[in-house]
């Protein structure tokens, strides 16, 4: 007799990866690239995570035009430039600019819209899903995982319609913004700020590691702004609280221009607008994150430039996502959404003016770039996961400038699959501390923070590798994501053509130099860095 129960599908592949952020497409790439079958899947409707469904432009070191990421990363900054060129009505400075920037952030050396880094994306992997080498599951998230001993055999993925489906594959990829896959299959691995007394960092916390110690997290909107329209949106419900709210390390109410220099930690202000003519110069908010900037076409193509508002007056601090009961992550990611709409509000209603007056009432949301329906990003900005317990973890003493002392240089790593570089970023947090930022050495992934310490054929490729509260604020953003992403790809695949485990690879000389070799003359990888000086 029936009871009701739909059995699960079930498929199976050479290598699962779970999330579709930059790490996941990366991985799928580089394990295509090697001949290897993928399933890859997304809890939303967009591939892309930080780029496009979380709507955050990249944060690149100052170097990427020449040296610092992967073949297939520069592949993926070009085809962006290129989308623009081909459709966009481009003046012919900005078109013949081999280092176009559409929006003329300052953030970044490519500022640009969600939808077309999801067009290049989607190009990128157009080939393979054709060939069915490649299937991509929108909108499914990992509720279950199948576990025998040390291997991971399947992942159980839930669809937003209803319905599951088990993927089993020798080899598993956690892509996921959080690490979601590590408790599902019992991985392994650390929460929050680690103690001083556990790691010796310098800037890590003192006394007892602080697990519910996370960094902020943001929900990501774009404006546009229309002068003499009013697009005022309907006031939030917890507008009253934010307007009120003030940290005790902040300068200012928390809704107002008032903020810190992330660096010295000093009172700064920052406006919405620093002169009534937008150009590309001057710095201030609007011109921080903005993807769209009319200046570079002829007049009337545009009415307004777009920025996409990823600033310190929306980073929800007041509790942690990780190590909690569902419901209270449900409830934080819900009120880190109100202050994003509380600020939007305050913007179009009492901001100070920069030509005086109070409120910008012709900001406009823009539900069509976010692609949703309230114009708030499809995806919460985490800046900090689940971390998996590794074979080797990165530490504030390998990478940064302070903790280096006289020593010149990033600590080299004879099993590195990769380089990147970015300060040691890390926003305020549910422990009520202010930023850590400070200087870092340009610096590897070795290949021993990507190996957890008993499972054997699950692999990060996200933000979910083996670093620290510390150092993770430099491995996080989105060209190392998707170096490491692509780098764990990379060794399923290597490991699955040759029968081995991941761990096989790090520890057997013959097949480290072998895969390095894969790396580097197959997919384009960088291993080394040339001499530049520390951010």
């Amino acid at each position: 007799m029936s009871t009701g129960q739909r059995t699960p599908k079930e498929r199976a592949t050479d290598v699962l990866i779970v999330g579709g952020g930059l790490g996941g497409v990366a991985g799928a790439l580089a394990a295509l690239r090697l001949g290897a079958r993928v399933v890859l899947t997304e809890e939303t409707d967009w591939l892309g995570g930080q780029l496009t469904a979380q709507a955050v432009p990249p944060d690149e070191h100052p170097w990427i035009e020449q040296a610092g990421c992967t073949a297939s990363y520069r592949r993926l900054r070009e085809g962006i430039r290129g989308y623009y060129r081909r459709n966009y009505p481009l003046l012919p400075g900005p078109r013949a600019d081999p280092h176009l920037n559409p929006g003329a952030g300052y953030v970044s050396a490519l500022c640009h819209e969600p939808h077309v880094a999801l067009a290049v994306i989607e190009e990128m992997l157009a080939p393979y899903r054709s060939s069915r080498q490649l299937d991509v599951l929108l909108e499914h998230r990992p509720v279950a995982a199948e576990v025998d001993g040390d291997q991971v055999r399947a992942v159980t993925l839930r669809a937003s319609t209803g319905g599951d489906v088990v993927v089993r594959a020798p080899y598993v990829l956690d892509a996921t913004e959080l690490g979601d896959l590590l408790p599902l299959a019992g991985v392994e691995h650390v929460i929050g700020a680690e103690s001083q007394a556990e790691t010796g960092e310098p800037h890590a916390v003192e006394g007892a590691a602080q697990s519910l110690d996370q960094q902020a997290v943001s929900w990501c909107f774009a404006i546009d702004y229309l002068p003499g329209e009013d697009h005022t949106i309907e006031r939030p419900e917890a507008y009253a609280f934010w307007k009120q709210y003030r940290a005790p390390f902040w300068p200012g109410p928390h809704l107002g221009w008032m903020d810190v220099d992330p660096q010295t930690l000093e009172a700064r202000h920052m406006p919405l607008f620093s002169d009534p003519v937008n150009g590309p110069d001057a710095r201030d908010f609007w011109r921080y994150r903005r993807i769209l900037y009319r200046g570079h076409y002829p007049e009337g193509v545009f009415p307004s430039d777009i920025t996409i508002v990823n600033w310190p007056q929306i980073d929800y601090w007041l509790r942690p996502l990780l190590g909690v009961p569902e419901d209270e992550a449900q409830q934080s990611m819900e009120a880190a959404r109100q202050i994003s709409l509380s600020f939007l509000y305050w913007m179009q209603t009492e901001a100070p003016r920069h030509d005086s007056g109070e409120g910008y009432p012709g900001l406009r949301l823009r539900p069509d770039v976010a692609g949703t329906t309230d114009g708030i990003a499809k995806s919460l900005y985490v800046r900090e996961s689940r971390r998996i317990r590794a074979e080797f973890t990165v530490l504030e003493q390998h990478v940064g400038v302070e903790a280096r002392g006289d020593v010149q240089g990033a600590e080299a790593f004879a099993d590195s699959v990769g380089i990147g570089s970015y300060r040691i970023d890390l926003h305020p947090s549910t422990g009520g501390r202010n930023y850590v930022d400070i200087s870092s050495w340009p610096f590897q992934i070795p290949l021993g923070a990507l190996i957890p310490v008993r499972i054997e054929n699950l692999l990060p490729a996200n933000k979910n590798l083996g670093t620290t509260h510390i150092t993770n604020g430099c491995y996080r953003l989105h060209p190392v994501e998707w170096n490491i992403g692509e780098a764990a790809g990379a060794l399923a695949a290597y490991c699955h053509q040759r029968h081995l485990n991941p761990r096989q690879v790090r520890n057997d000389a013959h097949h480290l130099a072998n895969f390095q070799r894969t790396l580097t003359d197959v997919l384009g990888f960088e291993l080394q860095w040339p001499h530049y000086t520390p951010r």
